[in-house]
């Protein structure tokens, strides 16, 4: 049970740190952190995450890096159900008292989107569907190699985390425009529920496209790895 509180917990840190961000920060008068504050931010909360939990659960806090992992033989099947069913009941928590944060100031409106991605109409640059759709299949894709890539043994230990932060910061940089950034369901449902609507209405890609670019990264490592050896 250790190792799914310590999934539960940190998914709630990413989601509050990087959500929260979007919600309270990103364009608050004046100072607002804007885009690259709140992509800093993600990668913060996978950062500091990796370096506390990293070694009780590994540090997913994303289903489509649990099932990553599992597809790259680097996890249990066993263990992938309890995992992501830890990894989004932490970012519902995070959700709820985003929520409660955000609804104490007056003037708040969730049809703002509450840090929701979408597409077409709800995407930040108006993107459609299928750029939406390639985008987080595509950044997944990449998270997962370099996750793969910077926790394999032969990697220089003690880095990982700063790559896997690091990486998830530039992945937010390039994709905020096009979905709001998700490369994760769990993050994409914590806010999605409270958001309703259209946020709900659009979740389902942002469950198919990460799990796919997930399982895609997986396989790519797999095989430049083993060619390697």
């Amino acid at each position: 049970m250790n190792k799914y509180a310590a999934e539960l917990i940190g998914t709630f840190w990413l989601v509050l740190g990087g959500c929260g961000s979007a919600v309270l920060a990103a364009a608050f008068p004046e100072l607002g952190i804007g885009l690259l504050g709140v992509s800093l931010a993600f990668g913060l909360t996978v950062l500091t995450m990796a370096y506390t939990i990293g070694h009780i659960s590994g540090c997913h806090l994303n289903p489509a890096v649990s099932v990553g992992l599992w597809i790259g033989g680097r996890f249990p099947a066993k263990e992938l159900v309890p995992y992501i069913v830890a990894q989004v009941i932490g970012g519902i928590l995070a959700g709820g008292v985003l929520y409660l944060i955000a609804t104490g100031k007056a003037g708040f409106d969730l049809a703002d989107g509450f840090a929701s991605n979408g597409y077409g109409d709800h995407s930040p640059g108006g993107y459609t569907l299928l750029a939406a759709l390639i985008t987080e299949v595509v950044m997944t894709m990449m998270f997962l190699f370099i996750i793969m890539g910077a926790t394999d043994k032969r990697a220089p230990a003690g880095f990982a985390p700063i790559a896997i932060g690091l990486g998830l910061t530039l992945i937010h940089l390039i994709s905020i425009p096009v979905t709001n950034t998700s490369v994760n369901p769990a993050r994409s449902t914590g806010v999605a529920l409270f958001a309703g609507g259209w946020a709900i209405g659009q979740l389902w890609l942002f469950w198919v496209a990460p799990l796919i670019g997930g399982a895609l990264g997986a396989v790519m490592y797999r095989f430049v790895s083993t060619s390697e050896r």
